[in-house]
C-alpha cells in the first residue's frame, strides 16, 4: 500500500486548487443509437433507426473534461473551425466549467468532428435472442493541414499568457496538424523557465523532441513506434523501449500505459515500478489514457511523488473503463476505487 487514508486525502484535497493548461487537437465526439431492423433494399446494409443521440469532447478536450471533473481549474487551448460541430464543443467545454478563452475560431478548418453510428441488433446465442450493440460506421470530418500563419500566432500569444497562470501544461497530440516542433520548444521553454510542469501524450506519426518536458505518457504501442523497436509484449522489450526514449528524451517521469497489464513508471534514478490495472470490469477502453494523463499530471501538480501519482491514474483509469464511452470521473469514484482495490478507508 503507497497511502495512508490522510496522505491520499491531502493529495485529493489539493485537486480544486490546482490550475492545468490542456494543449491539443480539440474534436467533438457525436454517438448515434438505434436498431437495426431490416436490410436496405438499396444497397446490402443496413438501415438503422436512429434512437438517441450525445456528443461529447474528444481529443485533447476530453483531456480537459476528464482534469475538470477531478476537480482542477481548467483551461483549453487549441483550434476549431468557424462551424456547427466547433459551437457545440465550446457550449458542452463552457457548460463543464472549462476556460475556453485560448480556443481559436478559424474559417480555414473544419472542428475534428467524429460520428460514431451504434446499432442494436438481435441474434441468436445459444438459442437465446440477446441484444449486442455494435458500432457500425464512423465518419471523419477533419484537416490535418498545418496551422495557418495567423492562428499560429494569435495561439502562441495566448500560450504565453496563459503558461504563467497554470501549475501544469499537459501537450495532448492527436497529429491533426496543431502540434508541432515549433510549437512544443514554445511551451517547454516557456514553462521550464516558470517551474511548471509539462506532461506530454506523443503521437508516433507526428515525431517531435520533447527534450526538457517533465512527464511522457505514450501507450505500449506507441512506446516501441517512439523507439523505433518491433512490437513485443514482454516486460524486458518494454523496458529497453523505455530506456530508448529515456535517453532521447532526457525525460524525467515516463509514464507508459500497458491496457489490461496496468502501468510502468520510469524514473531518473529510479528502479522501474509496474502497477497492475485496478480495474474490476472492463466494458470501453475509449479515453482511457486521456483519463491517465489527466490524473497522472494532476496528481503531481497536487505535490505527488511519481509513484503516488502513477497510482492515482491507474486507480482513476480503472474507473473509466467500467463504463460506456469516452467517460470521466469525479473525485467520490476514485477514492471509492482505492478503498474497494486497497482497503484505504
Amino acid at each position: 500500500m503507497h497511502f495512508t487514508t490522510e496522505r491520499l486525502a491531502t493529495i485529493l484535497g489539493a485537486f480544486p486548487q490546482t490550475k492545468i493548461l490542456v494543449i491539443g487537437d480539440l474534436m467533438l465526439d457525436e454517438f448515434l443509437w438505434g436498431k437495426v431492423t431490416r436490410i436496405s433494399p438499396e444497397a446490402p446494409v443496413p438501415v438503422v433507426d436512429i434512437q438517441r443521440r450525445a456528443a461529447y469532447p474528444g481529443g485533447a478536450a476530453n483531456v480537459a473534461r476528464n482534469l475538470a471533473s477531478l476537480g482542477a481549474k481548467t483551461g483549453l487551448a487549441g483550434v476549431i473551425g468557424q462551424d456547427e460541430p466547433g459551437k457545440r464543443l465550446v457550449q458542452i467545454l463552457e457548460g463543464e466549467g472549462i476556460a475556453t478563452g485560448s480556443i481559436r475560431r478559424t474559417g480555414l478548418r473544419p472542428t475534428t468532428h467524429k460520428t460514431r453510428i451504434c446499432a442494436i441488433t438481435r441474434q441468436l446465442h445459444d438459442h437465446l435472442e440477446i441484444e449486442d450493440q455494435q458500432q457500425i460506421v464512423r465518419i471523419d470530418e477533419e484537416s490535418r493541414a498545418a496551422l495557418d500563419a495567423e492562428s499560429k500566432q494569435w495561439l502562441f500569444a495566448r500560450l504565453r499568457e496563459e503558461i504563467t497562470g497554470h501549475d501544469a501544461i499537459i501537450i495532448e497530440d492527436y497529429a491533426k496538424g496543431l502540434i508541432d516542433q515549433e510549437l512544443v520548444t514554445l511551451v517547454v521553454n516557456e514553462a521550464t523557465a516558470r517551474g511548471k510542469i509539462v506532461a506530454v501524450d506523443p503521437n508516433p506519426s507526428n515525431p517531435c523532441d520533447w527534450s526538457g518536458a517533465t512527464v511522457l505518457k505514450p501507450n505500449r504501442r506507441e512506446a516501441f513506434l517512439s523507439a523505433g523497436l518491433p512490437y513485443a509484449q514482454d516486460e524486458e522489450s518494454v523496458l529497453a523501449a523505455a530506456a530508448v526514449l529515456q535517453k532521447k528524451h532526457a525525460i524525467h517521469h515516463l509514464l507508459i500505459t500497458l491496457g489490461e497489464a496496468g502501468m510502468l513508471l520510469l524514473e531518473n534514478g529510479q528502479k522501474p515500478y509496474h502497477t497492475p490495472t485496478r480495474a474490476q470490469e472492463v466494458f470501453d477502453v475509449s479515453g482511457a489514457g486521456d483519463t491517465a494523463i489527466a490524473a497522472f499530471t494532476l496528481a503531481l501538480a497536487a505535490g505527488a511523488t511519481g509513484i503516488e501519482a502513477a497510482e492515482i491514474a491507474n486507480h482513476a483509469a480503472g474507473v473509466v473503463v467500467g463504463k460506456l464511452g469516452t467517460a470521466t470521473l469525479n473525485v467520490d469514484e476514485l477514492r471509492e476505487m482505492f478503498v474497494k482495490t486497497d482497503g484505504i478507508v
